[in-house]
């Protein structure tokens, strides 16, 4: 087992891996941009060096500047949490020439799998279900509007190395298209300093599912079911849940093996998340997979008892996985709501500035993974996420009585927060159905 370890990340989840790190009797160094001087986490590492100016550009995102800090550190591995480098391929291959373990899968599976289109062979190969697309990369108009036709519209253009909704449109007829490619490619370039991107067929009003994976360097390959994460604005997930309420449990069985099967045939190590869209006949089709821990990973931690972080670590170590497939037996309902500093009612305007008053929800079954504090400044520079509200309960109706107790709990003075949005969500007729879709927030909630 590792000695010590630099996270190369910030705020919630620099906590998140801190805590794991202390637990598991590791040594720890954070890393911190001017911009996050002085949060009261940083205080909680063994050690903590500045690497830049509060732009992302010149602190998080700055490989040298991370590596010297893991130098000087005197660290044996680095974990990337997720967002900045935790998906670049080099960046993973940079840490391992300088004989500094990487948190994560290989350099090598990484960058095959960051390729969306070059994923999509990958699960093709694997005999993965995928949504109809191009052949490769999308290089001129006419060569769209040819496939559009063969597929029919609506049709999806994806940034092959997008993120987020970044570098994503729909287009519906031939003019669309032509403006949507346009759009999509320049948005792509800005945010990834890729343009590339190739056309799906658009399932419309479909689920988004995706399956949690741990792979270790022994040839074990394991899954922990699915989170279903169709809550979402402008593909931004609001809401996810796990066991998704809608997938049948044949659905769920072929869905998950799918995953293994993939992860198994990429030759990938560590942890992923492999994403599927479900369609109204319960089809599912593979979208891409999240090479990191992702954002939501304590849905799948509250339902199967794995801690995810230390999972990482010890894989990276070298340690075989101590828990078979059969091992996992999902347990009740767990919902994760993200409490971001946006207001819902102006569009989702970002809301950085101080919190005056935090209260934290408890009771049973409730968890905030959080690093605010009453007095913390929320900066403007980074995700607007300030933290991850969960319940776990046996049922997935008490699972979301509980959670709206605990979001009647929380109180975050001094800025707007989503709690509001997800307020309203819980307490619709349709969520407490289950009749949601990708578009379900956008189509009732928003304008």
């Amino acid at each position: 087992m590792y000695q010590r370890i630099l996270i190369a990340n910030r705020g919630e989840i620099a906590l998140r891996v801190i805590r794991a790190c202390r637990e598991m009797g590791v040594g720890v160094v954070a890393i911190y941009s001017e911009g996050d001087r002085g949060a009261n986490y940083l205080e909680l590492a063994d050690a903590a060096y500045c690497v830049g100016p509060a732009k992302a550009a010149d602190s998080y995102l700055k490989i040298a500047n991370v590596i010297s800090a893991a130098e000087v550190g005197n660290v044996e591995a680095i974990h990337p949490g997720y967002g900045f480098l935790s998906e670049n391929a080099h960046f993973n291959e940079v840490c391992r020439s300088c004989n500094i373990d990487f948190i994560g899968p290989s350099p090598e599976a990484m960058a095959k799998l960051g390729d969306k289109n070059a994923a999509r062979e990958i699960a093709r190969a694997a005999n993965v279900p995928v949504v109809p697309g191009s052949d490769g990369c999308i290089t001129d108009e006419n060569e769209a509007i040819r496939f559009a036709h063969e597929v029919g519209f609506p049709v999806l253009i994806k940034a092959t190395a997008g993120g987020g909704g970044r570098g994503m449109r729909v287009a519906s007829n031939d003019l669309s298209l032509k403006s949507a490619l346009q759009q999509a490619r320049a948005e792509a370039e800005a945010a990834f300093g890729n343009g590339a991107v190739y056309l799906e067929k658009y399932v419309e009003n479909p689920r988004h599912v995706e399956v949690q994976v741990l792979a270790d360097l022994h040839g074990n390959v394991v899954h922990l079911y699915e989170r279903d994460c169709s809550t979402q604005r402008r593909h931004q997930k609001l809401i996810e849940e796990s066991p998704s309420p809608n997938v049948s449990p044949e659905t769920r069985a072929a869905m998950c093996e799918a995953a293994v099967r993939l992860i198994k045939h990429a030759n990938y190590t560590n942890a992923a998340t492999v994403e599927f869209i479900v369609d109204g006949s319960n089809n599912f089709y593979f979208i891409e997979v999240n090479a990191r821990i992702q954002v939501e990973h304590p849905v799948s931690e509250l339902i199967s008892g794995v801690d995810l972080i230390k999972a990482q670590i010890r894989i990276a170590a070298g340690e075989p996985l101590w828990f078979t497939q059969d091992d996992i037996q999902p347990r009740g309902h767990a919902i994760e709501c993200r409490i971001n500093a946006e207001d819902p009612s102006q569009n989702f305007r970002p809301s950085p500035g101080r919190i005056e008053r935090l209260i934290v929800p408890g009771g049973f079954g409730v968890r905030f993974d959080s690093h605010a504090h009453s007095g913390y400044v929320v900066p403007p520079h980074y995700d607007s996420m300030i933290g991850k509200l969960l319940v776990h309960q046996p049922t997935r109706e008490e699972a979301i009585a509980v959670m709206l107790r605990a979001l009647q709990e929380l109180k975050v003075d001094g800025i707007k927060t989503t709690k509001p949005l997800h307020q309203e969500i819980l307490s619709h007729t349709a969520f407490h159905e289950a009749r949601i879709d990708t578009k379900f927030v956008e189509r009732t909630f928003t304008n």
